[in-house]
């Protein structure tokens, strides 16, 4: 059975449960779950368990009270390794990630540290040394990445809340691939301290969780500045309401839908938007062009070398410990110029103006959040290929700084969860959360894979 973290903090405070059965608990279905490649590290279960009795004299004003949580493995928790899915770069942190530590401050308990594509770089979750998590739902499909293992924890009912990071599509393309709620955040507002660098401009933390207001209460807990990160903002968190009216919805024209001929995918697709609308949003079809362009700058352009300034050392005198698809895209950030990166920056700042726009015509944006599900075998065949279809309606969201909600949809008849992502211009978080807790209610999906 799949809890809620709301659920489970709220039998701790009342008695019916405690936060060490419920501990006990997930490393149980861990051991019963058998996948060996979901997490790469777990935390020894005595010191879990004994975090877990310490909780009970602060109970009451706990949010998390014994919620059990995994951490993706590019982010720092104090006394464990962080491997970034690569041995040779790994090191034992000494003090918890921000993000972290906000989050067992609000009694969450550690569990372990999940796999992931090698930096954090890939949609596939087959980039590891350390093995490929199963997708819940389909064994042979890619659980999708970069944060897999968090997302098939989740899924799996392992835990009810994970961390994930987001740069390009990596909190949402496994959330949708495993039918759950990947909320990745406005630039900012979770600190990246302690967390490993993809593109440190655009890198966030994002939350797996099985339902909307489970990860806006992991939100709330993390959102706030951090004098640590320089990247980190002031921005307001608001409070989500219930779904406003009159409410705008952009989605892409049909002939800029695209599901490289995934049929079942798209009719999920057009059966979201029918039930958005019948759930009272006006569904407004938009130029999706310049989003695709925008998209095409982040790995086509000159942001490829962020992710290569955290492994330049590796690369110099250790370049077989790298993924050999991970070492291909990490070389090719040594090829950009400065010259290549302002000229990026001023078509980047030209979209921006063309979002702007385009947001002044509507609330918010409603896309699929993969375009269709691809096998491990057909991604190990194209990994580059088929991977960037992966982020087709992902990757431009963290240069155009956006809010995501991603949220899951439909079953589709061959068993394959299908998700929708509502996206909103930074700041407006609690818009995506009162539109995505309406729709997955109205959707009566189970949660998770359970």
């Amino acid at each position: 059975m799949a809890e809620t973290a709301a659920a489970i903090a709220a039998a701790h405070r009342a008695g019916a449960l405690t936060p060490e059965e419920t501990v006990a608990r997930s490393y149980a279905r861990l051991r019963a779950h058998g996948d060996p490649a979901m997490f790469i590290s777990l935390r020894d279960e005595a010191d879990s368990l004994a975090e877990a009795r310490a909780l009970k004299k602060n109970r009451a004003s706990l949010p998390l009270y014994g919620v059990p949580l995994a951490i993706k493995d590019n982010i720092d928790v104090a006394g464990m390794p962080t491997t970034a899915a690569c041995p040779a770069f790994a090191y034992r942190a000494n003090r918890d990630a921000t993000a972290v530590a906000r989050l067992r401050a609000a009694g969450a308990i550690i569990i372990g540290k999940t796999n992931l594509d090698q930096f954090a770089t890939g949609l596939v979750g087959v980039r590891s040394p350390y093995g490929v998590p199963r997708n819940t739902f389909n064994a042979e499909l890619v659980p999708g990445g970069s944060s897999s293992g968090s997302a098939v924890a989740v899924a799996a009912g392992i835990v009810p809340l994970a961390l994930g990071t987001d740069t390009a599509g990596s909190g949402r393309v496994p959330a949708g691939l495993n039918n759950i709620v990947g909320l990745k955040p406005s630039l900012g507002l979770i600190s990246t301290h302690g967390v490993v660098p993809a593109c440190r401009t655009l890198d966030c933390v994002s939350i797996f969780a099985l339902t909307v207001d489970d990860a806006w209460l992991a939100l709330s807990v993390m959102a706030a500045p951090d004098q640590s990160d320089p990247y980190s903002r002031q921005r307001p968190l608001g409070v989500p309401g219930a779904l406003p009216a009159p409410l705008k919805l952009g989605v892409p024209h049909p002939r800029q839908r695209l599901f490289f001929g995934d049929y079942d995918f798209e009719v999920a697709y057009e059966s979201a938007l029918a039930r958005l609308a019948r759930l009272g949003c006006t569904i407004v079809e938009i130029d999706m062009a310049p989003f695709y362009e925008t998209a095409r700058l982040l790995y086509e352009g000159p942001w490829v070398a962020e992710r290569t300034i955290t492994v330049r050392a590796l690369l110099a005198s250790e370049p077989e410990a790298l993924h050999p698809v991970t070492r291909e895209i990490m070389l090719s950030g040594l090829r950009p110029s400065a010259m290549d990166a302002f000229t990026a920056l001023y078509k980047l700042e030209e979209q921006r103006r063309v979002a702007d726009r385009t947001f002044a015509q509507i609330d918010a944006l409603a896309l699929p959040t993969a375009p269709t599900a691809y096998t491990v075998g057909q991604v190990q065949a194209d990994p580059i290929g088929l991977n960037s279809r992966l982020g087709t309606y992902t990757n431009f969201v963290n240069l155009l700084d956006l809010a995501g909600l991603a949220l899951p949809a439909a079953i589709t008849q061959d068993g394959i969860p299908f998700g929708i992502t509502l996206l909103a211009p930074g700041g407006h978080d609690a818009r995506l959360v009162g539109i995505g807790r309406a729709f997955h209610a109205d959707t009566g999906l189970p949660l998770g894979a359970l």
